[in-house]
């Protein structure tokens, strides 16, 4: 088992920024991704970004240009830098963890309890 746990919401004005930080405990060795994903109300979980532990990254339309994803793995932490935020990001964020496998049907995903971030107009 691997137990994620957020923190860095909050309020911001559109064009601020924020830094969302997780941090894993637990089975360590079970994930090599870890990353964040959103939801929105009403709308489905969406990726924003992620990070293998080989240092490869992948961010979702929505974050590329203005979310940087790294990692501190001696501390099993993971963190979201988030600028130039817009109305639209608001959502509750939720820091993701998963092994990579080659075959969709044995992902296992462990998930955080969300963080919500709110920006106003």
């Amino acid at each position: 088992q691997v137990q994620l746990v957020e923190s860095g919401g909050g309020l911001v004005q559109a064009g601020g920024s924020l830094r969302l930080s997780c941090v894993a405990s637990g089975n360590r060795v079970s994930i090599d991704i870890m990353g964040w994903y959103r939801q929105a109300p009403g709308k489905q979980r969406e990726l924003v970004a992620e990070s293998l532990d080989g240092g490869s990254t992948e961010y979702g339309d929505s974050a590329r240009g203005r979310f940087t994803i790294s990692r501190d793995n001696a501390k099993n932490m993971v963190y979201l830098q988030m600028n130039n935020l817009k109305p639209e990001d608001t959502a509750v964020y939720y820091c993701n963890a998963r092994r990579h496998v080659l075959n969709p049907k044995y992902r296992y995903d462990y998930w955080g309890q969300g963080t919500q971030v709110t920006v106003s107009s």
